[in-house]
């Protein structure tokens, strides 16, 4: 063949390899769904076929909603993900597709994930996780996961659905700061009240009981009913006297500076004992750790809530508190075999009309990075949980805590 020839055919073969290109990315387009409608030149003249199928209403939904959305491998391969994913891990989305979930996941969230797959392959399941935004940063989202039809026989694939929570972390942190806030605004409301009880109230009522008794001492020489009448009022004075001092211990618990939080358990559930008639037992073992006020305050309060609830509401038998120290945490657990409560629904046979009092415990808790849990049902009873972080043992700790932390057996 001589060089005219040759060239012709190279001339082709190129022409030839273009026209395979083009076809190929044409059937990519229309395979990945990014073609709605092909123009085919005919012996007619042009010819428009439409590409559109049932799904394509789906996709287009799917593409423009403001929640990330997935399918996934029973082993975690991404099949596909919509663009709002991809801005969610601000990751290109050709490299997000066939990529691993937990790429972007935390190694904690890994294993949560493949926990909830697993679960999930009857009726779906939901959980929290941080996704990898970026190289540092992570996000908090909310994954919600349905199992598919099988793709395969070997393959189970799963729809996600992944809601971006920074603005409700973002809301649920303001709401917490405003609770700590309230809490404090309380006891400092308390503290102002114990003090005016303390300082004025309750040594006028003593100066009237000191002259009550001075009277009754005159009447014994002229009237003996009038007498009588007068040791009354004196007596009944010093109940007032002794009631009015109990309320404001128990609005500001000055023991806890001085003796710590065992002492004031011990106090709580002998007044609740006396009181009830119900049995209270404190188990637990001799701390020696530091306890921030904050924190010894916050299970005082928790404490408080607890018996209250169980005086009201519980009908209990017996009561037991226990406290013990971990590592880095103090736990306090309040049980009772009363009648509980269904702790889901937050029954208002046990909370009382305004369903504040385990919500109060709750923000007592996380006011000081605790944590608190509540395990009940109807006829089992109820435990209260509350586990609070210390700081590391100081000299003064071991001393004050040791003084304070003969638990009764």
């Amino acid at each position: 063949m001589n060089e005219n020839g040759d060239r012709a055919s190279s001339a082709v073969i190129a022409n030839l390899r273009s026209r395979l290109a083009d076809a190929e990315g044409a059937l990519r387009a229309i395979n990945a769904g990014e073609v709605d409608t092909l123009v085919v030149k005919c012996k007619n003249g042009l010819r428009v076929f439409t590409l559109e199928s049932d799904e394509h209403a789906y996709r287009v939904l799917i593409e423009s909603m403001n929640e990330g959305a997935l399918t996934l491998t029973s082993k975690g391969v991404i099949l596909y993900a919509n663009g709002c994913f991809a801005r969610l891990v601000n990751c290109p989305l050709e490299q997000v597709l066939g990529s691993s979930i937990h790429r972007f996941l935390k190694t904690g969230d890994q294993k949560s994930l493949r926990s909830q797959l697993s679960n999930s392959m009857l009726s779906g399941s939901k959980f929290r996780a941080f996704l990898r935004s970026g190289s540092e940063s992570h996000r908090p989202v909310h994954f919600s996961i349905r199992p598919l039809k099988k793709v395969s026989a070997e393959i189970a694939a799963f729809g996600i659905v992944v809601t971006d929570l920074t603005e409700v972390q973002s809301l649920e942190e303001r709401l917490r700061s405003l609770a700590n806030r309230v809490v404090q605004a309380q006891e400092c409301e308390r503290n102002r009240l114990s003090i005016e009880l303390h300082d004025n109230i309750t040594q006028l009522l003593c100066a009237v009981v000191a002259r009550s008794h001075g009277l009754a001492s005159i009447l014994a020489e002229q009237d003996a009913r009038a007498q009588v009448e007068a040791i009354a009022l004196r007596e009944m004075l010093g109940s007032v006297a002794g009631e009015v001092e109990r309320i404001s211990r128990h609005l500001r618990p000055g023991v806890l500076h001085e003796l710590g939080l065992i002492a004031v358990i011990r106090e709580t559930i002998a007044i609740f004992s006396r009181s009830t008639g119900t049995p209270i037992r404190l188990v637990g073992e001799r701390l020696s750790v530091e306890l921030q006020a904050e924190t010894e305050l916050a299970m005082y309060r928790i404490l408080q809530e607890a018996v209250k609830n169980v005086e009201k509401h519980a009908c209990a038998r017996n009561v037991l508190v226990r406290i013990r120290q971990l590592k880095s945490h103090i736990v306090l657990q309040i049980t009772d075999d009363g009648v509980g409560f269904n702790a889901a629904r937050r029954d208002a046979g046990y909370l009382g009309r305004d369903r504040l009092g385990l919500l109060g415990m709750h923000e007592r808790a996380t006011s000081v990075g605790g944590v608190l849990v509540i395990t009940s049902a109807r006829g089992a009873g109820t435990t209260i949980k509350a586990s609070m972080p210390v700081r590391i043992p100081t000299t003064s700790a071991l001393t004050r805590n040791g003084r304070s932390a003969n638990l009764a057996g």
